[in-house]
């Protein structure tokens, strides 16, 4: 024979099986740890990953966490004091607009306004007029209080304060400051005003259904007369002021207020 085919002895058979054995477990592990880097790198490092929005907040429609006080805490300062002044009054504008009346005979309203005594207000020893109520103790600073002013039918005003929680009147006095031209023009005013204080109030109500916190009869910038209702809206603590028309009652000017 040329040649001689040398069969493999059975340990050096065994080597090779051992050694092809190794290789495959290397490929193995090699291939797992693969597979656990790609998995460690696909997985979210953050330690709040999957957990949600932190407790107590909720979440906007563009995905971003707000306060649950950041309605509150939007309103503006004069919203704020709205929110703060507008609830205390247990007694509405018409009916402080009608123990106001009473206090001058033949007397009509021309304003009344919502505003918080203060420690400056004026005493209750102001002076009475015939038929006048005894003035109450005044409210304590920061209380609600409608401050109006009724005019006699030769154009004389009188000053009328009323507890807006009790409904009393807590001073009353004169228009110290009126001169003889102020007195003509109210009159003249109340003879014009086709349209009362309630019919204005209810124009601007019927537009925006709020609360009403001040009625006034005045001229525009047009020297038009007007009454200028505010009506203060709680879902927002806004002030909505219309101009109505004192003579036909159409609404001249709508203001809203969001300061």
């Amino acid at each position: 024979m040329s040649s001689v085919r040398r069969l493999l002895s059975p340990r050096t058979a065994a080597a090779f099986c051992a050694l092809g054995t190794s290789a495959l477990l290397l490929t193995a592990c090699a291939g797992a740890e693969t597979t656990r880097a790609d998995v460690a790198a696909a997985a979210p490092t953050s330690p709040s990953a999957g957990t949600g929005s932190p407790s107590g907040a909720t979440t906007s429609p563009s995905g971003s966490a707000t306060s649950p006080s950041s309605t509150s805490s939007s309103l503006t300062d004069d919203q704020a004091e709205r929110r703060a002044l507008v609830p205390k009054a247990k007694v509405t504008w018409d009916k402080a607009a009608d123990t106001a009346v009473k206090e001058v005979s033949g007397g009509k309203l021309t304003e009344i306004e919502l505003t918080k005594a203060s420690d400056e207000s004026a005493s209750p020893s102001g002076s009475a007029s015939p038929g006048a109520s005894s003035p109450a103790a005044m409210p304590s600073a920061g209380s609600p209080v409608w401050a109006a002013k009724v005019a006699a039918s030769d154009g004389t005003v009188r000053e009328v304060d009323i507890d807006a929680v009790t409904g009393k009147v807590f001073h009353s006095q004169a228009d110290a400051d009126q001169d003889a031209d102020d007195k003509s023009e109210i009159a003249d005013w109340l003879s014009q005003a086709d349209q009362s204080a309630e019919q204005a109030a209810k124009v601007a109500t019927d537009k925006t259904d709020g609360t009403v916190t001040a009625v006034k009869l005045d001229e525009n910038d047009d020297q038009k007369l007007i009454w200028s209702v505010d009506v203060v809206t709680t879902d927002n603590w806004n002030k909505t002021t219309y101009d109505v028309d004192a003579s036909n009652g159409e609404i001249l000017r709508e203001h809203v207020d969001e300061d």
